[in-house]
């Protein structure tokens, strides 16, 4: 569960209803409703082990988002796909119609085959990807298999055999955000392997740069040979650079490129906490308890999203 505001709206909904259906629950601290929902919603996000994003919107406080919905009473949810509204309900259901509203919507877990043996805990980089690849062939349907080849064919150097095994990805419609994330870094590796600025020093880049501000080509090179590099903070403050100048540029591959690189930072979800039960739909501590340390991972996604945030708008 996240709490959305204005500045954070479009990376934490719309681009994410890309990846993941994502439930928007509009609610308000007063609300005695939502707050017998808010519960059954964080308990239903874990349960259903990321097939739906929740994030919890506070109609007081974002009474532009709410009036962009049409919200006129609380508690209402909405569920967006791909950055469109295709369902919603009022009022706090019980956890059984929750349940019914959800699967009619949510795409199933892929079924785990019962008599597969559990992977030898030594097995060397090459030998894992091996079997990555032998299961890829026997179940190409599998976009979480495909995902985890990928990326692993990527880390490996075997540009070739990524690219290959990416483009059924890629070709589906819609596009998941995962997939156009490993494009893109696939694409810098590519880059900095073939293009002959990938041997160049960064203060080459640098030197170009300061005499024209706008020279977006030399700005998008010196960001691919950082990630390239394994630097992707700094990757982030030169895509932000155009961004901020010219979001539209070459049909806003700076933006897509940032978005991409923020999915593959973004840490897998934590499993459920018990120190951390007792919170409200709106993250009221209810049973006294201290909050769980924050990741710096996160911490550090979550900066740069606000960064994204602040650029657009």
């Amino acid at each position: 569960m996240i709490d959305v505001t204005l500045a954070n709206f479009e990376t934490e909904v719309i681009a994410a209803s890309a990846h993941v259906p994502v439930l928007v629950d509009f609610w308000a601290p007063w609300c005695g409703p939502c707050r017998t929902l808010g519960p059954l919603l964080e308990k239903l996000e874990i349960a259903y082990q990321g097939r739906f994003k929740l994030v919890k919107i506070d109609s007081d406080q974002q009474q532009q988002l709410a009036a962009a919905f049409g919200i006129r009473s609380i508690p209402t949810c909405v569920l967006l796909i791909d950055g469109q509204p295709v369902d919603g309900f009022a009022g706090a259901l019980p956890e059984g119609q929750l349940r019914a509203f959800l699967d009619k919507h949510l795409p199933e877990l892929a079924p785990v085959p019962q008599d597969e043996e559990p992977e030898p805990a030594d097995l060397s980089e090459e030998e894992h990807l091996e079997r990555l690849l032998q299961r890829l062939h026997a179940e190409p349907a599998n976009d979480d298999l495909r995902f985890d080849c990928v990326r692993h064919l990527i880390a490996a150097g075997q540009f070739e055999q990524a690219e290959l095994a990416l483009a059924p990805a890629l070709a589906q419609i819609p596009l998941q955000l995962r997939f156009e994330a490993l494009s893109h870094w696939l694409n810098a590796l590519l880059f900095a392997a073939t293009d002959a600025r990938g041997q160049w020093p960064l203060e080459r880049f640098d030197e170009l740069i300061a005499k024209d501000k706008r020279d977006f080509e030399t700005r998008m090179a010196k960001s691919r040979l950082l990630i390239a590099l394994g630097e992707w903070p700094a990757a982030l403050d030169e895509l932000l650079e155009i961004i901020g100048r010219d979001r539209r540029w070459a049909d806003e591959l700076a933006r897509k490129t940032y978005i991409g690189l923020l999915e593959l930072m973004t840490p897998p979800a934590p499993k459920a906490d018990p120190a951390l039960a007792g919170k409200s739909a709106g993250g009221i501590e209810l049973s006294g308890k201290a909050s769980a340390p924050t990741d710096p991972q996160r911490e550090l996604v979550a900066r740069y999203r606000r960064r994204l945030s602040m650029a657009l708008n």
